[in-house]
Order: C-alpha cells, then structure tokens, then sequence
C-alpha cells in the first residue's frame, strides 16, 4: 500500500482510517479536499483501477501541496469506514465483488442503496442520510446511503411543510445544477462550448431524485395526516435544467398554503434550530452564499394563496462529499462539523 500524509486528532491518538473507492471523480477529489484537513482521519488508501500508482495530485491538481498519496488498485479491510465514489449501479457491483467485513462502516455516494426497498445488500442494511431527516438512525448506522444532489436541496425546501402535514396541494419545482453534477466524464452537454452561455431541460417529470425525494416527504406527511384519508401521497412536478457554471444547485419551489408569513418562518426556523448546516435566510439569497461549503440557505417567501421557498446547496459539498462527511462524523461521535467549516468563496 503506497504511504502518504497522515493526520491525526490533536490529542495524539489514532484517527478514523478511511479508505476510498472511486477517487479520482469530482466526488472523489471533493472528499480528498475535505479528509486531507479533518482533524479525526488518517486516508489509509484511494482506490482507483485507472490511477493506480499515479500521485493523487497530478488527477486532482488543488492538491498539490497538500499529500503525497498515490492511487492504488489494492484494497484493505484495515479501514474504520469505507466511502464509495462509484457511480450508479457500481456500488452493488463493488460490494458483490469485493466483500467488506461487517465491522467497516461504509458510506455509498451512488443512489443504489437510497430507496427503502433497496436498502438492504446481503447483510448489510443501509441508513438514508439526510441528517435533518434522519439524524438518530445516521448516528447509529452501520451503513449510509448518501442522498443525492437535487434530492438534498429539493427536500430541504420541504421537510418543514411535509412534517406538518402540510404538502396537500401539488408541489411545483424548478431546479438548476451546475456542469460537476453531470459528473467527470466528457459528454456532449458537458462539453464547455456547449455548456457556456447556455440552459436546458432534462428529465423533465421524470428525474430519478424524485423517487427518493417523494419516500421522505410522503413517511413525513403521512405521519402527520389525522386520518387516513388524508394520507394521500405528496404530488411534485419537477422540472431540472442544466445551468452555464459548474457548481451549485437552486431549486424553486411553489405549492398552496394557507399558513401566514410570520407562521411560516416560525415553522422553517423551528425545524432547521438544532440543524448545523441548514439555515433559514429572512433575505433572498443567492448561489455564491454557499459555493465551497456544506451549507443549505432556505427562504421562504408567501404570495397569496402561495408558499415560495427557494433552496440553495453545493452540490459537490452539501449534494454529496461534504453531506458524506458530515455523516461520518456523526455516526462516529465526532463533532458534526468536523472538516467542514469552510467559507462560501463569495465574490
């Protein structure tokens, strides 16, 4: 196993070792840049079959300076936690693989393992991890599953009024991403000449993030329903588009409700009060607030008969390596912002 930069917690003890699957991927690079600085980790190894051997700065050139670890195409069980960087139906192809010994905690970044009725792989059984929806199952979780990007800021927008009960109307969202959630790979929507200066539709209605977003915000209402023939399953009409920059996610969303201004920030400000990481703005806000952070921006505004809420999120950080790390630290019993305090760039 190629050796590296290690780091360990301040008091001198041993820190959590992590290994990586899938590193060289702009999930990779983003939980390098996260891991190289955390207080509590040592990076045991970075797995990738393609880098094998190669130093991890010449694929992620930002950290230069920062490690001399190399890529390796061996694995080891002599991890605390494991984080799958792997696309979407390579992680249950990995672990069928490549069984990982049940004491190792993995964190899996792909969607395979995020719906309920997929939660399950062989003995292992996977937590959903949205810490502002299920924190006590994540801080005693052997297994998580990440949640994806749109899924992440979209539910965000709603879980105050999905808790409440109050998602009776049909929900209406518009969302746009930045060119990094398409992933590393060259594809021709990803191509900077065709991206620049441009905006398009995707997976209008049909995106796969709406299947992990309506299972939450349809557990929450229907817990919150006084009868059951008013559990009736929320309705989202979702509407993703591909923006010209290449990171961040805004989503827009819109629906009926009768709440007032006044009680509509009380329900946002009381649910998000003991959340870390997710904040209600009484101002509008914009995408620059939380480029290069874990941070989700919440502002809710009442227009007649309507909610607005616009929601803000990295998608890298908050969508998925930094919600990643977050999730470590508490299933770890780490401070939960461990690694993660990192300033918007802002301007």
């Amino acid at each position: 196993m190629d050796s590296g930069v290690i780091h360990t917690p301040p008091s001198g003890g041993r820190g959590l070792r992590v290994g990586i699957v899938g590193g060289a991927g702009y999930t990779g690079g983003e939980l390098l840049r996260i891991l190289v600085n955390h207080p509590n980790v040592e990076i045991a190894f970075v797995h990738s079959n393609s880098n094998a051997g190669n130093y991890i700065y010449d694929v992620h050139t930002d950290l230069i300076g920062d490690t001399e670890l190399k890529f390796t195409g061996e694995l080891s069980q002599n991890i605390d936690v494991l984080f799958l960087c792997v696309g979407h139906g390579d992680a249950n192809k990995f672990l069928d693989a490549n069984p990982v010994d049940d004491r190792i905690k993995i964190i899996d970044l792909s969607q395979d393992f995020r719906l309920s009725q997929n939660s399950k792989f062989k003995s292992k059984n996977f937590v959903y991890g949205l810490p502002e929806l299920n924190k006590d199952e994540i801080v005693s979780a052997q297994n998580i599953a990440n949640p994806g990007c749109f899924a992440t800021c979209i539910q965000l927008a709603l879980l105050p009024l999905a808790k409440a009960g109050l998602l009776k109307s049909e929900v209406h969202i518009s969302a746009t991403t930045g060119s990094t959630g398409a992933g590393q790979s060259l594809s021709s929507t990803s191509h900077f000449s065709w991206r620049n200066n441009n905006l398009s539709v995707y997976k209008a209605f049909e995106h796969q993030h709406l299947n992990e977003i309506g299972e939450s915000l349809n557990s929450l209402q229907s817990a919150a329903a006084p009868s059951p023939l008013e559990r009736s399953g929320v309705r989202l009409s979702f509407i993703p588009y591909r923006g010209d920059f290449t990171r961040g996610i805004m989503a827009s969303v819109y629906t009926e409700c009768d709440l007032s201004q006044e009680e509509l920030d009380d329900l946002y400000q009381k649910y998000y009060a003991e959340h870390e990481f997710t904040h209600v703005s009484k101002k509008n806000i914009d995408l620059k607030q939380v480029v290069n952070t874990n941070k989700c921006l919440v502002h809710v505004e009442k227009h007649g008969n309507k909610v607005m809420i616009l929601s803000i999120i990295d998608n890298l950080l908050k969508g998925a390596s930094g919600q990643a790390v977050q999730n470590m630290n508490l299933m770890f019993g780490l401070d939960e912002r461990a690694g993660l305090k990192l300033k918007a760039t802002a301007f």
